[in-house]
């Protein structure tokens, strides 16, 4: 079955997710409780500037000329696609994958071609080499093993294909490190707790405490089916941008 074909069948948003553990996770209900707060907060924590990043990695492998094949992993309201097509057109086949069925509701209506799928970024229901760019837009740190989600993501992209990573990392320079254990934690739970949920707010600033430094997740996604295009900071490294290209051969010897 080619993959319209998998998407009319599995999608979506009514699809039964009970056999998927980490879908019926704390995290993902969380997630479910903020969506529809989820894009105003993200524009006013970062005062707009996530709005730019997503907008530079858009540019970036426009200049690639890649496929025309796109997912959008961990993609929540689809922010992520919609700037996505305004740089680089429509796409044969366009998917907004997430696990959290509220953040997928939130798309509803915006600007994008791409069909909303509820699914298991460690297990996706799409065929070896599917898609030519896969984004993940913040959406790393929350699955709940990286390397998984790496070799999975290598898995559904075809040879020569791309996976953009825009990522809050573990922070490691002096700046970042005042920023998300000194001033993060005081301010933005706060912000959370007037706006939508404190628990969640604290969340986002302990799983990127905890997550790993970027050095070693491009060391990771290198053992793991790709190579590194580059990486660039965002604002002094509060976040990355994180371009990695799919090998030709994984391990094991697969295209």
């Amino acid at each position: 079955m080619d993959l319209r074909g998998l998407v009319a069948r599995a999608f979506c948003l009514s699809w039964d997710i009970s056999k998927f553990g980490c879908m019926m996770s704390p995290v993902r209900k969380m997630f479910d409780g903020i969506a529809n707060r989820y894009d105003f907060l993200n524009h006013f924590l970062s005062c707009g500037q996530d709005i730019l990043w997503r907008r530079t990695c858009c540019r970036e492998i426009r200049r690639l000329r890649p496929g025309k094949r796109l997912l959008d992993l961990c993609g929540g309201t689809g922010d992520f696609a919609v700037t996505y097509e305004k740089f680089n057109g429509v796409q044969d086949v366009a998917i907004l994958g997430d696990f959290s069925y509220g953040m997928l509701k939130g798309a509803a209506g915006k600007k994008t071609a791409a069909v909303p799928v509820q699914l298991d970024a460690m297990k996706m229901p799409f065929a070896d080499g599917a898609f030519d760019v896969i984004l993940n837009g913040f959406g790393m740190r929350n699955l709940p093993d990286a390397e998984g989600g790496l070799k999975e993501s290598a898995r559904v992209l075809s040879a020569g294909g791309y996976l953009q990573v825009l990522e809050f990392f573990s922070p490691r320079n002096v700046f970042n490190k005042f920023f998300y254990k000194v001033l993060a934690p005081l301010f933005i739970p706060v912000l959370g707790a007037f706006f939508s949920k404190r628990d969640a707010y604290e969340y986002l600033v302990n799983s990127i405490i905890r997550f790993l430094p970027v050095k070693d997740f491009v060391a990771l996604a290198e053992r793991n089916g790709f190579e590194l295009v580059h990486v660039k900071p965002c604002f002094f490294g509060v976040a990355y941008r994180v371009l990695l290209r799919r090998k030709s051969m994984l391990a094991g010897g697969d295209a």
